[in-house]
């Protein structure tokens, strides 16, 4: 048995409905609270460190400073000093100048900061199957293609101040195309790791829908076709659950006219666990409760040669509904 948890970014509990959205309701969804950063609204940066670990940002120590995540210790270190030297506009300004014209990421924290400052993960002493997760970063040297995609957007996705969602793009639809790839990818990544049949729990992240929402607000069809396209996607992660297998969402957060929302969701094929959850604090003590309480020891679901086969068409699809083949 494997409990599969995909983190959603920005998966808003507003924009789904359980007709339309039957994969991204489940058996059971709400609403949760979720918590905002000192720059006002809910932080990606802040809130995944908290679900993984259960503890609120002062706790663990990941926060935002100015509106920018950084990683670059000369970047965090001038940060700190323009606190003093620059106005609050002008720092922010600036951030979102380096963010554009650097190399500069954001969410890139290794794994080993836990361990090294007495923090404690969902993810210690199991098997489990991290793929993607903010500031758990597992090998720093090394992205996979989703994280890639998002290093490189350019000017397909730029900080801007002036704009509504705080971000522009020079090209919705191309944008909007390498974010669903994002998602695709980490999703198929999650299902690999299923199958694969050595982990008790498999965590995947992806930000697609978070990215395209930023943009949107000019073209809401495009966040509505957004969620629908996920929903087909997520749905192939379910086909792939055995008859014990569960399978989890969470968000971070909502996002609405380009601006990220106060309110985060939760959906389950297990609705026990869902209603255990009211808050993005929660989502830790739910996911080990589960562990717990239920023999998650994991077996492969297919052969290998049966596994080759399937995976082989699938990557296949997948390239043509891309437009690679």
């Amino acid at each position: 048995m494997v409990l599969v948890v995909l983190g959603i970014d920005a998966l808003d509990p507003e924009l789904v409905d359980s007709t339309a959205h039957p994969n991204l309701t489940l058996a059971d969804h709400h609403a949760i609270e979720t918590i905002r950063s000192v720059e006002g609204g809910p932080s990606t940066h802040e809130l995944w460190p908290t679900i993984i670990t259960g503890l609120r940002p002062p706790e663990h120590g990941i926060t935002l400073d100015d509106g920018v995540a950084w990683e670059n210790p000369i970047l965090r270190f001038g940060s700190a000093a323009a606190d003093y030297l620059l106005p609050s506009e002008l720092q922010t300004r600036l951030g979102a100048w380096l963010l554009n014209n650097t190399e500069q990421d954001a969410f890139r924290i290794p794994a080993t900061y836990y361990e090294e400052n007495d923090l404690t993960t969902v993810f210690d002493g199991r098997e489990a199957a991290p793929i993607g997760i903010p500031n758990y970063v597992i090998d720093p040297g090394t992205e996979d293609r989703e994280h890639s995609l998002r290093r490189n957007l350019g000017d397909l996705f730029e900080r801007d101040l002036e704009a509504k969602g705080g971000h522009s793009s020079t090209d919705p639809a191309l944008f909007y195309e390498q974010c669903l790839e994002m998602s695709m990818v980490r999703l198929v990544r999650a299902r690999r790791a299923l199958r694969g049949g050595r982990h008790e729990l498999v965590f995947a992240y992806t930000s697609g829908l978070d990215l395209i929402g930023h943009v949107a607000y000019e073209q809401p069809s495009l966040q509505n076709r957004a969620y629908e396209e996920i929903d087909e996607f997520v749905g192939e992660v379910r086909d792939d659950l055995g008859d014990n297998d569960e399978l989890l969402l969470v968000s971070d957060h909502g996002l609405q006219d380009g601006v990220h929302t106060d309110k985060a969701m939760i959906a389950g094929t297990d609705p026990a666990m869902v209603d255990a959850i009211k808050s993005v604090v929660d989502v830790r003590a739910a996911i080990e409760a589960e562990l717990d309480e239920t023999d998650h020891t994991s077996t492969p679901q297919v052969t290998a040669s049966e596994d080759a086969d399937r995976s082989g068409a699938e990557v296949k699809e997948h390239l043509e509904d891309l437009g690679y083949m």
